[in-house]
């Protein structure tokens, strides 16, 4: 190959070089414009092709012509993703009439307020570790605008003194696992002492059949079967540790008396409010009739109501035995258990013993 030949070849590499660069910069100013919408635009804050012109000149280094900023706008829109804007039409200078494009936004798959809903369920959760929980908010607030992230964060009080299991998330994620694999799990089951550690509750680990995890009053609970029973049995998932995914299946559910017909979660959640394990029953009880709607929080849209007087009502409701001492207890200047007789004198005998304690 001769001088004049190299001499000649040489532009037409350097012509690929820069179609290339052209072709990055290209990708680069689509994939800046959708960052930009997905971080400063929702349907209270809609950008101009203007303002979407000074965003990638400021925070990009990008100059782009707004003709092709529209361009790439359509072309998010031919790729699927859901961006609203508004068409209206105005007057030019020769008098004639066009149609402009403007409020461009990016539909949020959350609402601010469906937002700060999930991250308020975070900051009243004790039992997620605190850095992983600030490193959720953080994840969930970049759903939003920079606008709603400001108004999120002034909402983070996380309290810092609580005692966690850092194992927390592994184990959610293992027990899902087993639960979709239908495979026992094995695991220690722990308790915590007076230096604030968990220690385990026995030496053996503990074999059960998992069928479900439920959140109750801001902690997390394996609702399963103890592998040499035939009920149902619940444990804390916040005090478990070291789990592992067993090779053996799980027991059916038609051999669990509690679930032998399925598990319905509501209904089972709404008769075991303390998450005890045994058996539930009807429970008939006398309340002041301002306690409505502590009663339906507690015990559900099944819960039957006759009105006695103006302030006092007889209420019916199937709840575990165990769970409905604790809440009558709590509640035992405003309630008395009428049946059953043994519950009736189960509560009789935890007063008199309490009374006792403070002779």
């Amino acid at each position: 190959m001769n001088q004049k030949e190299c001499i000649k070849e040489k532009p037409i590499w350097y012509t690929r070089d820069e179609d290339n660069i052209m072709k990055q910069s290209k990708k680069l100013i689509i994939m800046n414009i959708l960052k930009i919408l997905k971080e400063h635009s929702d349907v209270e804050h809609p950008l101009t092709q203007k303002e979407i012109q000074n965003i990638l000149e400021f925070e990009y280094d990008m100059k782009v012509d707004r003709k092709a900023i529209k361009r790439n706008l359509m072309n998010l829109i031919d790729f699927g993703y859901d961006i609203n804007y508004t068409e209206k039409t105005r007057q030019k200078k020769n008098g004639e009439h066009e149609i402009v494009f403007t409020d461009w936004y990016l539909e949020r798959e959350f609402e601010d307020s469906e937002l700060r809903y999930i991250i308020d369920g975070l900051l009243f959760s004790k039992h997620i570790p605190t850095s992983q929980c600030k490193q959720l908010i953080d994840k969930i607030s970049r759903l939003s605008s920079n606008e709603d992230k400001i108004k999120i964060k002034h909402m983070n009080n996380l309290p810092e003194n609580t005692i966690q299991n850092k194992e927390l998330f592994y184990t959610i994620e293992v027990l899902d696992e087993a639960i979709d694999k239908q495979r026992q799990v094995q695991f220690t089951y722990n308790v915590y002492g007076i230096d604030k550690k968990m220690h385990p509750k026995r030496e053996e680990k503990y074999i059960v059949n998992p069928y479900q995890m439920a959140a109750t009053n801001g902690r997390y609970y394996l609702i399963c079967n103890y592998d040499k029973y035939d009920n149902i049995s619940h444990y804390r998932i916040d005090r478990i540790t070291d789990i592992e995914i067993l090779p053996t299946s799980c027991k059916p559910k038609e051999e669990v008396k509690d679930i032998k017909y399925g598990l319905d979660l509501p209904k089972h959640m709404a008769e075991h409010i303390y998450m005890f394990a045994g058996k539930s029953v009807r429970v008939v009880f006398e309340a002041k009739a301002y306690l409505v709607t502590e009663i339906l929080d507690w015990f559900g849209k099944e819960t039957e109501f006759e009105r006695i007087d103006e302030d006092t009502l007889r209420v019916s409701v199937y709840v575990n035995l165990n769970a409905m001492k604790y809440w009558a207890l709590q509640y035992v200047r405003h309630v008395k258990v009428l049946s059953p007789k043994e519950l009736v004198e189960t509560i009789k005998e935890e007063i008199e013993t309490g009374a006792k304690n403070y002779e």
